[in-house]
């Protein structure tokens, strides 16, 4: 009995994540629209209204990741793709261009990318939630080491968009 109860946790285990994977980027395939916070040491410094497009190319399993940035003062359109690089890892890319890939990794309804550029640890992530689609990221610096095994970094600025879309 132990036996059957385990093989069918282990196939609904399987099952979800294969599910998973291909349903996280067919929910947000679409328009969403949301408000940019940018916080920096706990503080609300600035706010931007924000447009993301997620499409089907033409190329399987790779998807427009376009998101346009609405500032009146400085706008900006990031254009990238998004590749699934393999399907048993849930490993994707994403294609800044200019030869510039970031791992991305899906977990349940959440993507993950965690990189390092000039000294600065950055986490970036999508979360699906019923019909929102929220991204984040945060950064901060390393910080001077307490312990030979532990480096800390600290989370100086986040921003943060809650994306609704647009029907």
């Amino acid at each position: 009995m132990n036996r059957i109860f385990f093989t069918i946790i282990i196939f609904l285990s399987c099952l979800n994540s294969s599910f998973s994977q291909n349903t996280f980027v067919d929910h947000c395939v679409g328009k969403w629209k949301g408000m940019m916070y940018i916080s920096s040491n706990n503080v609300i410094k600035d706010s931007v209204l924000v447009e993301l497009k997620v499409e089907p190319t033409k190329e399987t399993n790779v998807w427009t990741w376009r998101t346009e940035y609405l500032s009146p003062k400085l706008p900006m359109v990031k254009d990238y793709l998004l590749r699934l690089k393999d399907k048993e890892k849930s490993l994707y890319v994403t294609d800044e261009g200019d030869n510039l890939l970031l791992d991305t990794y899906l977990i349940g309804n959440k993507l993950y990318s965690i990189f390092e550029t000039h000294g600065i640890l950055l986490t970036s992530s999508y979360e699906l939630r019923d019909d929102e689609l929220i991204f984040e990221v945060t950064s901060g610096k390393k910080q001077p080491n307490t312990h030979p095994e532990v480096n800390n970094y600290s989370v100086n600025n986040l921003q943060r968009v809650v994306f609704h879309k647009i029907k």
